[in-house]
């Protein structure tokens, strides 16, 4: 796999040396609220997790997760992930930062460069995501990069001992080339 880089992002493959950082930000009770994993997320499921995320294929239908390394530091700041589908035209979305990392457009930054491989290089013809209806931040930076809404699904999802409502999102390819 080639790396995706931006200005200030390198987008790559886990190594096992991601464990501590990966446990780190997916620990924090803020980062986990909208995600499907409890925190806290402890250093041998990290390892488990990084074993994972390493031995996927981003090609291969499923899960891929990147992970994202601050070029001038080489600390990771956070994770993108995308499910390819079967058919290999459309993709699943999501993504999780580290507190220290937010609000500094990162997020944004590694969205774009997967959304960029995925259209530009890949020729997919849909990327969708989902997101919780409190969890702004994740709907502005989707809307941000050019995802539309598409839907609502009340009380949807059963996450952490609540339903919760789900926001759809999708980007085609023709959006994408427009933005």
């Amino acid at each position: 796999m080639t790396p995706l880089t931006t200005p200030r992002l390198l987008l790559r493959r886990f190594r096992p040396e991601d464990a501590p950082a990966l446990a780190a930000y997916r620990s924090v009770p803020g980062v986990a609220r909208y995600q499907g994993w409890t925190a806290p997320v402890g250093e041998e499921e990290a390892r488990r997790l990084v074993r994972q995320f390493a031995e996927a294929d981003p090609e291969a239908p499923g899960w891929f997760q990147y992970a994202a390394e601050e070029r001038e530091s080489e600390a990771l700041v956070g994770d993108v992930g995308v499910r390819l589908d079967a058919n290999l035209r459309q993709a699943d979305l999501g993504f999780t930062l580290a507190p220290a990392a937010q609000g500094r457009g990162y997020a944004t930054e590694a969205v774009r460069a997967v959304l960029g491989d995925l259209f530009d290089r890949r020729g997919l013809h849909r990327v969708s995501a989902v997101c919780d209806v409190r969890n702004t931040a994740s709907a502005r930076l989707l809307e941000r990069v050019g995802f539309r809404r598409e839907g609502l699904r009340p009380a949807y999802t059963w996450l952490k001992g609540e339903w919760t409502d789900d926001l759809l999102y999708g980007l085609l390819a023709d959006w994408w080339r427009e933005e």
